[in-house]
């Protein structure tokens, strides 16, 4: 059924492959658009919160978000489009990614808007919204520990919170963990929503 091609997910991977590979070589776009919790609080550039997930710090980085949102994405978009027809479910699908996205920014800015040395970048909060709307759907289908460890997604979306919620308290590698964190709790919120009360 063409109607229910995921068309919204694959502009989004476009998208975000293009402006990224842009970015790897264009340090101006790059310091414009990235997540800067110091310069948003000082210049109120909160349109930040939206671009900094247009933009991946190298191809690893940008080909494991990219798989995992055409992976989860593409599955929900259509589900969404099941539910609300073609026009409505893609608006919604892009819709709910975008507010997921600004979102789960919000609590790093907070946390680090008067540090001058953090920023980030990446869209594994919004995916990460995404992937959790996917465990609400299926929580029994199997997902992969590590790529290798199959388990039951409901188990996976738990380990998954828990580490994000600790790693964002005990370390320093420079991964917004929080955005991780609570871009799987809109999402899981956004899904429930709409999966229950609309």
């Amino acid at each position: 059924m063409n109607e229910l091609l995921p068309l919204m997910t694959y502009s989004l991977l476009i998208s975000i492959s293009l402006i990224s590979i842009i970015g790897f070589n264009n340090t101006a776009l790059f310091d414009q658009c990235k997540h800067y919790p110091y310069l948003e609080n000082k210049q109120k550039s909160f349109y930040r919160w939206f671009t900094c997930g247009f933009l991946h710090a190298n191809w690893l980085h940008l080909f494991f978000n990219a798989f995992v949102l055409w992976q989860f994405g593409s599955v929900i978009e259509k589900i969404y489009k099941e539910m609300y027809g073609m026009l409505l479910g893609g608006i919604l699908f892009i819709v709910i990614y975008v507010l997921i996205l600004i979102l789960s920014c919000i609590p790093t800015y907070i946390k680090f808007k008067n540090n001058p040395q953090y920023a980030s970048i990446g869209a594994s909060g919004a995916i990460s919204g995404i992937l959790f709307i996917y465990i609400l759907y299926f929580p029994f289908n199997l997902l992969y520990l590590f790529g290798m460890i199959p388990v039951p997604a409901i188990v996976f979306g738990f380990l998954y919170l828990y580490y994000s919620w600790w790693a964002s308290r005990n370390t320093n590698d420079h991964i917004d963990h929080d955005a991780h964190y609570y871009g799987a709790v809109m999402g899981l919120l956004f899904g429930v929503i709409i999966k229950y009360l609309l």
